[in-house]
């Protein structure tokens, strides 16, 4: 709608435009026709002027051409077959040049419109069958005549040609401007999951790097409180704790769902894991770390997955298990990289405050982000009462930086 009254004037009032050319037609047509170019007899008499009248009210039925295109070409057929019928075999009227078309030609423009406006199969074959009749009457078949079939077959022919072009041609447009309409929403689309993607990845970033330091820091603060001598270091000791706990507590309400790790990713390589498991060891929870065969054999991508399963899983030991043991293992061959990470029984009691502070996908995330690489995640508790997380990866993982 907002189309119809924001175009051009002619496509707004499409009546006015149809009524011009009828009566534009009309006047042609009365004009020709008393030059005697059709069926226009040397001596007119009262028949030849009420026909005249007749044929002037049959093109101004042009008007509704938009609308019922078929029956203007019934009008136009049925005043060409009965002039025909009066000048044979009637001979009511005889034409000054017998061998001239009689019918007007607003003809050309009547077979036009069912074409064009009769844009279903079922209005297509109705139209086709009705201009194939049409063309009998305009060319007069009964009465062959090479003149009068050639300019009758081009008169009724060339506008559905025309109309076929015309439709095509506006299907066309319509398709180009659909296609253009469809990438430029899934443009939209693509940017909306680019920053969704975006969001994800930094706040998987805020869930790898931020909890795991700030869970250190209060462990630390924690070990402080307990063992300082001097009661305003143990003060000083509590009120880092809390603070951190706090922050671990808002932090949380930031962290999303994992999704996808960028190209760009700058996470350590496995070079880094001996200071995680140092930064544990002086947290209060024991850490060792036994690695197994060459480290060039993975690829950066495998490694840096690696980095982050064995922090998330330190990490879920410093918040749950307090007072175990964790013992990190990674294997490394040709056929993929394996990492476990173990934890014994813990024999005291989690911080209620820090376990609080947890958003509960460091596992998902862990999980998701080794689907991307094609590996798998195995994290549950073991017999004898402590804790495994345990990974498969496939040692190369193609990318551009691995290319490089």
């Amino acid at each position: 709608m907002n189309g119809m009254r924001d175009g051009p004037w002619h496509r707004r009032h499409p009546l006015a435009v149809d009524t011009a050319i009828a009566v534009c037609f009309a006047l042609g047509d009365t004009a020709i026709t008393l030059v005697g170019a059709t069926w226009w007899p040397e001596r007119p008499d009262t028949l030849a002027r009420v026909l005249l009248g007749a044929q002037a009210l049959a093109c101004l039925s042009l008007v509704i051409r938009r609308r019922a295109p078929l029956t203007v070409v019934a009008v136009l057929g049925a005043f060409t077959l009965a002039v025909t019928l009066l000048i044979s075999p009637a001979h009511a009227l005889t034409p000054a040049n017998p061998g001239n078309v009689w019918a007007p030609f607003s003809t050309a423009l009547a077979a036009y419109g069912p074409v064009f406006y009769g844009r279903t199969a079922r209005n297509r074959r109705t139209a086709f069958l009705v201009l194939g009749l049409f063309t009998l009457v305009v060319a007069r078949a009964w009465e062959p005549s090479v003149t009068v079939l050639t300019v009758g077959l081009l008169r009724t022919a060339v506008g559905p040609l025309l109309a076929l072009y015309f439709d095509a041609r506006r299907r066309l447009v319509c398709a180009l401007t659909e296609r253009a309409e469809r990438a430029e929403r899934e443009r939209h689309l693509l940017a909306e999951r680019a920053r969704a993607e975006e969001r994800g990845r930094l706040a998987g970033e805020m869930h790898d790097v931020v909890t795991h330091r700030v869970s250190l820091m209060v462990l630390q603060a924690g070990a402080l409180r307990v063992t300082a001598s001097d009661e305003a270091t143990r003060r000083a000791a509590e009120e880092l704790r809390a603070a951190g706990c706090q922050a671990l507590e808002e932090l949380r309400d930031l962290v999303g769902i994992l999704r996808t790790a960028p190209e760009e990713d700058r996470t350590p390589s496995p070079d880094g894991l001996a200071a995680l498991v140092a930064e544990s060891t002086a947290a209060g929870v024991p850490a060792e770390l036994v690695e197994v065969g060459d480290r060039s054999l993975a690829s950066p991508v495998v490694g840096r997955t690696t980095y982050r399963i064995v922090r998330e899983a330190l990490t879920n030991v410093h918040k749950h298990a307090c007072g175990a043991r964790v013992t990190v293992c990674v294997e490394y061959d040709a056929g993929g990289v394996r990492v476990a990470v173990r934890n014994t029984r813990p024999s005291g009691s989690p911080d209620s405050e820090l376990v609080r502070t947890g958003s509960g996908l460091g596992i998902a995330g862990l999980r998701q982000r080794i689907e991307l690489v094609h590996g798998s995640l195995r994290a549950g508790p073991e017999p004898d009462g402590g804790f495994c997380v345990a990974a498969e990866l496939p040692a190369y993982v193609p990318t551009a930086e691995s290319v490089g």
